[in-house]
């Protein structure tokens, strides 16, 4: 996945009525759900709606299709796959099993290692 995908994804889920539809959205699963229920189920009006659908369209986290009268949305599989995967590609270097643990956050031996941070030196002119 792209940096720029990476930033589009976080930067749509990163407001909390266009998380909350993602969210309803994968719990929905791949069938999806019509665009006025997740108004009902969430309280926007369809104008607010809109707009954050299309955040989260042009973000690929979720697709639609019309299906008669009605526009059905649902999450995209794909991408929030490669989203959860570029986040954690790096964790505990490289052991999924280590950081899958429940009893903590980073468990013992898989801490980053600490970079050394560079003095700065003042140049006397």
């Amino acid at each position: 996945m792209k940096k720029s995908s990476v930033v589009a994804a976080l930067g749509a889920l990163a407001q909390d009525t266009r998380l909350g539809i993602f969210r309803l959205l994968v719990q929905k699963g791949p069938d999806g759900i019509p665009a006025g229920e997740i108004g009902e189920k969430l309280g926007q009006p369809s104008p607010t709606l809109s707009f954050h659908l299309n955040q989260l369209r042009f973000a690929g986290l979720i697709s639609s299709r019309r299906q008669s009268r009605l526009i059905i949305y649902s999450a995209n599989y794909k991408t929030m796959n490669e989203l959860l995967a570029f986040l954690t590609e790096n964790c505990c270097g490289g052991n999924l099993a280590a950081c899958a643990s429940e009893t903590a956050a980073c468990p013992p031996g898989c801490a980053p290692k600490e970079v050394p941070i560079q003095k700065r030196t003042r140049r006397v002119s």
